[in-house]
């Protein structure tokens, strides 16, 4: 069976069309749990605040705009929503303070596996290398190779320009080369 296109599925899901809806939520519905659970760090939370989200695009499908892609929408959309739900969780953050900051990704060594599965010491320092990277960075990192989307997705996301996004990117693999060269001399 070959892939629905996204503007089919979208259409689909705006007409009210159940298996475009479910087509939308099993495909989207992992990676969005990621990267939901990467900004809120609270499993309940996600889950709820995912399941809200979908049940939300699901009910307001009607007023919804015609889309080319799919994956932008949805991690944008869904990345306000979570800090909104956050936003209010909080009760030490005053609400004026409380901005887009709140998102600080974290690496593990399992999303550091490589097709071949390259050893647990190399994706230990790997993870730990990213996990020094700024929060901005480190959010287009995984949005880049991780979530699979294009810059030009990401600066949706992120609600930053394209230039923005390559710029983050950029300096994120800089410091990274930076510092596996200091680990190389180090270890020489």
């Amino acid at each position: 069976m070959e892939k629905l296109s996204d503007q089919f599925v979208w259409k689909s899901l705006k007409e009210g069309d159940l298996n475009a809806f479910s087509i939308l939520f099993k495909t989207y519905y992992p990676i969005l749990y990621n990267y939901g659970l990467k900004i809120a760090k609270d499993i309940p939370l996600t889950e709820d605040s995912l399941q809200d989200f979908f049940l939300y695009v699901y009910e307001h499908r009607e007023n919804l705009s015609d889309l080319d892609t799919i994956a932008p929408y949805l991690f944008s959309s869904y990345r306000r929503a979570l800090i909104k739900k956050l936003k209010k969780k909080s009760n030490t953050i005053p609400v004026d303070e409380f901005d887009n900051s709140i998102v600080d990704i974290e690496f593990t060594p399992e999303e550091i596996l490589t097709q071949q599965e390259s050893d647990t010491f190399k994706n230990q320092n790997i993870s730990k290398l990213l996990n020094k990277l700024p929060k901005r960075q480190k959010e287009a990192i995984y949005l880049k190779y991780y979530s699979g989307l294009k810059t030009k997705d990401i600066a949706t996301v992120m609600n930053v320009n394209y230039q923005s996004v390559v710029n983050t990117i950029h300096k994120a693999i800089k410091n990274l080369r930076e510092e596996v060269a200091i680990i190389q001399l180090i270890n020489s």
